[in-house]
């Protein structure tokens, strides 16, 4: 029973759901309600119901440049986003794993303060702070970096996406990483330094290997929400900033094609999941 837990919890909030957008993705749109056909209405019509599923949404994506750009845009943007997160993150859980064992509940206190206020509330906050007449323009003005008729020009950017992505994410890069930097043994570090090794390389010879549990951990968690992104992009970034989560809202909400939304989301979920099954499948070979 323990061990058909997870499987049960996975059929009925994955697999289901995944099932029903697969169905709703190679059916065809409708003025109904729901919008889309064929509808199963019944096991006597089981022929029926699949001879009229099709594939036609997915070959209208596959020739339309504007989703392959929405997609390709959506994974660089991850991409530079989680390895902006490695770059800031790492240090910060380093020091966290060396910090005096009596401060790191405090520590770890504080990256997780972020989520007591709502995700909504503090990306709000980044346009208060980075619109042309905000927070960063006062405080340039104020210090001489910029003249009085000058202002900040980073809102409605992909530069203010990235600075957006990188602070509602960092708590879920930190949090993986120092877990496996905890239970790093310092005894293997001094080793190193009594055998006259250096502390650069000592790193990349010892800490950082141990640490990649934590790195790919910490990487995967960030990249695969960050490709399906909305709030972020919409909110902060401009009417050139493409990304697949809001084509799919675009089409679920405003044109209410849900076939087309639906096929969108079963590539999407492909495009994620086939090369992270692949790679824990090669790790399980090599372990």
């Amino acid at each position: 029973m323990v061990v058909a837990t997870p499987y049960l919890w996975l059929l009925l909030f994955f697999a289901a759901p995944f099932v029903i957008i697969a169905k709703i993705s190679l059916s065809d749109t409708a003025i109904a309600m729901p919008p889309y056909t064929p509808v199963f209405d019944g096991f006597a019509k089981f022929g029926g119901f699949f001879s009229a599923l099709d594939f036609e949404n997915y070959e209208f994506l596959a020739s339309d440049s504007l989703y392959i750009k929405s997609y390709l845009n959506s994974l660089r943007i991850a991409a530079i986003s989680t390895f902006l997160l490695l770059l800031i993150g790492y240090p910060m859980a380093l020091a966290m794993a060396r910090a005096k064992t009596s401060i790191r509940p405090t520590l770890v206190m504080l990256v997780i303060l972020p989520f007591w206020t709502s995700f909504l509330i503090r990306v709000y906050a980044w346009i208060g702070i980075l619109k042309p007449e905000g927070l960063l323009t006062v405080l340039f003005q104020s210090i001489g970096l910029m003249g009085p008729d000058e202002q900040v020009q980073i809102l409605r950017t992909d530069y203010a996406v990235f600075i957006g992505i990188v602070y509602s994410y960092l708590p879920f890069m930190v949090l993986p990483l120092y877990a496996a930097l905890e239970k790093l043994d310092n005894t293997l570090l001094e080793a190193a330094s009594d055998l006259g090794c250096p502390p650069w390389k000592a790193f990349w010879r010892i800490t950082f290997p141990l640490s990649l549990p934590g790195v790919i951990a910490g990487s995967l968690i960030c990249f695969i929400p960050i490709t399906g992104e909305f709030v972020i992009p919409d909110l902060l970034g401009g009417a050139d900033t493409l990304m697949i989560g809001k084509t799919l809202w675009t089409e679920f909400f405003n044109n209410r094609d849900w076939p087309l939304a639906s096929a969108i989301a079963v590539i999407l979920l492909a495009v994620l999941v086939i090369p992270i099954a692949y790679f824990q499948n090669q790790q399980q070979k090599a372990g």
